[in-house]
């Protein structure tokens, strides 16, 4: 469910027109649906009420301050992947009770931040991270919280590059490896072993794939817990996909049956880090329509078109990147008639597109489209690639808007850059 509906002819996030956002923000913007975003997060929340549980909204899939405030004052904490992401949650007002900690290359003044705060653990992808996690702890005259991120070897069926679950894949610690690296944790005067961790992909759409990695995973607990091991949290991590196309994911509440009933009986708290389902459709990227342009059909059947808007690759980056689609609706009245077209952008690469061969109403220059489902990897993804500054970020709640994020100018891009002292004094346009 979503609150991006037309009306009268005009496309409204809630009940603002996108025109009139277009008109006094300029495009590209992100539009985010403030009652969209409460309304996942609380069907997400109570699908698992029958258990005890921490929503750690997983903060690499929208980064924008007002988002996660939106979930933290629901009572979400936040899964983060970095020092960068964890200054940024902590902003935004993330209790750092409710913080997790991912991530494979996390560095030492990184940990020495995530224990100054207090965070709820650390999920330790590997057995150097554990001992320089022990060490830091250490220096710090602190016990670390840890859970063990395993590798459970289970198959999601989603992309290759989201797919975090196999034994090819870089995240995780094979479960036997595991089991020996708890056994050493537990040893450690400056390691607290508090949990177990596990995160098998993103964009799953089929309950099978949880459930085979929480029996997994139960199996990983229930031998802790023999060995005496405290185990207080079990994160199952995230990954439950959305509706871009024709894909028919599972309700939340489906979903948290099937793990719910995984856990049962275990003295633990479910940490659970849902990302893409709370703001996948929440968020839609704004472009307008700068040029069109006919050419032969390859085929030699009619005539092909170009599309070319003022958003691209750089704004986001998942059609490029992964082969993903977005669907793409015009703003205003869409003209009659069909035509076949790459939405494309300014972007000097082949590979700058939204959609390639789209079936789409006919467009003119100054049209406004909406490329749905972007609220999840669209601006946090988003580069400066050929010196282009990154859109702005609108949030819209009933009949009001403002800007969470101003778009940037191009001076800020090279603001922190210096010429090197050995080239000439030429005057530039630099202050």
């Amino acid at each position: 469910m979503h609150h991006f509906q037309v009306r009268n002819g005009e496309m409204h996030c809630e009940g603002v027109p996108l025109r009139r956002i277009a008109r006094d923000v300029g495009t590209p913007v992100y539009v985010y649906s403030h009652a969209t975003l409460a309304h996942h997060y609380r069907v997400f929340d109570e699908a698992f009420g029958g258990i005890p549980h921490i929503i750690c909204f997983s903060m690499k899939s929208n980064s924008n301050g007002s988002v996660i405030r939106t979930f933290t004052d629901l009572g979400s904490g936040v899964d983060i992947v970095s020092g960068g992401e964890l200054a940024r949650a902590v902003a935004a007002g993330a209790p750092p009770g409710k913080i997790v900690y991912s991530g494979v290359g996390k560095k030492v003044p990184e940990i020495e931040e995530a224990l100054r705060r207090g965070i709820l653990m650390f999920n330790v992808e590997s057995r150097e991270e554990l001992e320089t996690i022990d060490a830091v702890a250490g220096r710090m005259r602190v016990r670390a919280p840890i859970a063990i991120r395993v590798n459970p070897d289970v198959d999601p069926k989603t992309h290759p590059y989201i797919s975090t679950g196999l034994k090819k894949n870089k995240f995780g610690i094979r479960i036997g490896q595991a089991m020996k690296d708890y056994e050493w944790a537990a040893g450690r005067r400056h390691i607290e072993v508090v949990g177990v961790d596990c995160h098998i992909g993103s964009q799953l759409t089929e309950v099978a794939p949880f459930v085979d990695a929480a029996a997994r995973v139960r199996r990983v607990v229930d031998g802790l817990l023999r060995k005496g091991m405290p185990i207080r949290f079990v994160d199952i991590g995230g990954g439950l996909g959305i509706r871009y196309s024709d894909e028919m994911p599972p309700d939340p509440g489906v979903y948290a049956a099937a793990v719910t009933e995984a856990f049962r009986g275990l003295p633990v708290t479910l940490v659970l880090e849902p990302g893409r389902v709370l703001v996948g459709n929440a968020g839609v990227l704004l472009t307008e329509v700068l040029y069109t342009k006919p050419i032969p059909s390859p085929a030699g059947r009619g005539k092909k078109h170009f599309f070319i808007v003022d958003a691209a690759m750089n704004d986001l980056a998942r059609p490029s990147l992964y082969g993903s689609y977005h669907a793409i609706l015009p703003v205003g009245k869409a003209r009659r008639g069909t035509v076949t077209a790459d939405v494309v952008g300014p972007i000097c690469e082949s590979g700058d597109f939204l959609a390639k061969d789209r079936a789409m109403p006919p467009c003119r220059g100054g049209d406004l489209l909406a490329v749905m489902s972007a609220g999840a990897y669209g601006f946090s993804m988003s580069s400066n690639y050929n010196t282009r500054p990154r859109a702005a970020e609108v949030m819209v709640s009933g009949t009001r808007f403002e800007v969470v994020r101003v778009r940037e100018t191009v001076r800020e891009l090279y603001r922190g850059e210096r010429f090197a002292s050995f080239l000439s004094r030429r005057r530039t346009g630099k202050g």
